[in-house]
């Protein structure tokens, strides 16, 4: 999982000089009423880091999880993302970010298959869950930044 750890830092390392182009005021603009500005949409992927988190050390300690999924919307809207400070959020995900990369390269590879069943959708081995949240989050970076340079393979599977 190396690469994986590996990927997710060069995503941090390029994205962070981009994001932190981003005004405050900039980063509270919605493209449309009902889509996400740029700050939910990082509140969101901390929100995913969190909830990640969970499934990596979970799975980790069990060959096979049954885990909820969360309501995205409601997260964000309960937790005032539009409100937060721009440097503070953009802050916070850089460092859980982080963090998970170092959980990813250091996971032992014996539990890789364990599996998991996501609000009843699944099975998904570990190895995989991992990898995708790199995709996600490039994908969410992708509409934060669009001309910035993140592609991403994300199903949305779950």
């Amino acid at each position: 999982m190396t690469e994986v750890s590996n990927e997710l830092l060069a995503v941090l390392t390029t994205a962070e000089p981009l994001l932190r182009q981003i005004t405050p005021e900039q980063a509270r603009q919605k493209p449309r009423p009902e889509k996400w500005s740029p700050l939910e949409t990082l509140g969101h992927l901390i929100d995913s880091a969190c909830n990640n988190q969970q499934k990596f050390v979970r799975s980790m300690a069990t060959p096979q999880l049954e885990f909820v999924g969360y309501a995205q919307n409601f997260w964000v809207d309960a937790q005032q993302y539009q409100q937060a400070e721009w440097v503070t959020v953009l802050d916070l995900w850089l460092a859980y970010n982080r963090h998970l990369a170092h959980v990813i390269r250091h996971v032992d590879p014996a539990v890789l298959q364990h599996t998991l069943h996501i609000d009843g959708v699944g099975p998904f081995k570990l190895g995989f869950i991992m990898a995708d949240y790199v995709e996600h989050l490039k994908h969410h970076l992708r509409q934060i930044l669009p001309d910035g340079p993140f592609e991403s393979k994300f199903l949305n599977l779950y």
